[in-house]
């Protein structure tokens, strides 16, 4: 990489592990599909780095992720009836961070994936004189219709959405619609089918029966909500699978998972935190989970059913995601966790059924999303962009 190389710069947040992989994703598809190399890329938690303040938004949105799935929807109403990505309160102890990233950095393209963040980003442009040099383009990682107010910001160059119903929900924001395209949703391209041979190598490397049905039970980036008891359930039945159980970052949870396995009549393996979740989904026959937009859309590209945990109410934002869902056939939703043990086992005993579920995974998302993505987002760096120059220089 030269030193004068286009620069690209993707702010981000680990609220949750969707922006965190949507990041990774455009990351990963600028090295395979661009000439990565000629670009120089760097990502940045921008919401928890900026202030303290930005930081406990952030931790309480992991806890209740966690541990009170249920009052997500009044987390939902207060951050969209205050808009604290708007208010002067937050502006000015997250500016001096987001100018510092800038100055420092000096990018030829800004790339949000998160909707805390696009206001300021486009104030901080504006101040330094930038806005009309160095685009702002927003890869939206909610895919349907419902999803968080933050998202919409009238100084946006560009967005990117999975669907035409996110688009449609961008425009009912107040955004112009020549400045949204649909692009599909930015799955990592490691996310893949694998093909029935490579999922049977997948099991064995895990320790597991190659031939036998394997549920992937996925607590996701926090782990917790509903998904310990409908796994207890699971535990209980008389079920002719194995079993793999992701408990994410929560290292109470990996031990609680490990207690209840001991209690299963089949194989179980438990893991923590892993970066190759593709790995897990390439070894399993069906996944479940909540209905999270990345997550649900990694698991689609690896033609893997799921079974959705609608237990709760789901978040407002992933509604949409789950209404979707259910009417393209590549999800049975489930109700109540004692469901679990009757709905695998028609899986198993019912070939028609399970065959239908997995070939329904193939309609709902866009092919080549990722590529098209990164293609979009360096189709507005100028051929001849060159190292910006300084804050002080520049804004002279």
């Amino acid at each position: 990489m030269k030193p004068d190389n286009p620069k690209i710069l993707i702010i981000s947040s680990d609220t949750g592990g969707g922006h965190r992989s949507a990041a990774a994703a455009i990351v990963a598809g600028i090295e395979s599909f661009v000439n990565g190399e000629s670009y120089a890329v760097r990502v940045v938690r921008a919401v928890e780095e900026s202030h303290h303040l930005a930081a406990k938004l952030v931790a309480i949105y992991n806890w209740l992720l966690r541990h009170k799935q249920h009052w997500m929807k009044y987390y939902y109403w207060l951050i969209n009836r205050f808009r604290p990505e708007t208010l002067e309160f937050f502006h000015s102890r997250c500016i001096g961070y987001v100018r510092n990233v800038i100055e420092r950095w000096c990018p030829h393209i800004v790339v949000s994936v998160h909707p805390l963040t696009q206001h300021i980003l486009a104030r901080v442009l504006k101040e330094i004189g930038w806005a009309d040099r160095v685009p702002l383009v927003t890869v939206v990682t909610d895919p349907y219709y419902g999803f968080w107010k933050g998202w919409a910001c009238d100084d946006v160059r560009l967005y990117l959405v999975a669907t035409e119903d996110a688009r449609r929900q961008l425009i009912d924001y107040g955004i112009a619609p020549e400045r949204i395209k649909v692009s599909g949703m930015p799955v990592h391209p490691k996310f893949s089918f694998p093909g029935d041979d490579a999922a049977r190598v997948a099991r064995k490397a895990l320790g597991l029966d190659p031939e036998k049905f394997t549920v992937f039970v996925n607590a996701g980036w926090e782990g917790g909500g509903n998904i310990p008891l409908i796994f207890s359930e699971l535990v209980r039945g008389e079920l002719d699978v194995q079993a793999i159980f992701l408990a994410g970052k929560n290292a109470a949870l990996k031990s609680q998972a490990e207690r209840i396995a001991l209690e299963a009549r089949f194989p179980i393996k438990v893991i923590g935190y892993s970066d190759e979740v593709e790995q897990l989904m390439g070894a399993a026959n069906v996944m479940i989970s909540k209905l999270g937009g990345l997550t649900t859309f990694e698991a689609l590209s690896c033609r893997l059913p799921i079974i959705a945990d609608v237990t709760t109410e789901p978040m407002p934002q992933e509604a949409g995601t789950v209404n979707l869902i259910a009417k393209s056939g590549a999800a049975v939703m489930l109700s109540r966790a004692s469901d679990i043990v009757p709905v695998v086992n028609r899986m198993i005993a019912d070939s028609k059924h399970y065959a239908a579920l997995r070939a329904a995974t193939i309609s709902v998302a866009l092919p080549n999303a990722t590529r098209r993505i990164v293609e979009e987002i360096t189709a507005l760096i100028p051929e001849n962009a060159s190292t910006t120059e300084s804050l002080a220089e520049h804004a002279a």
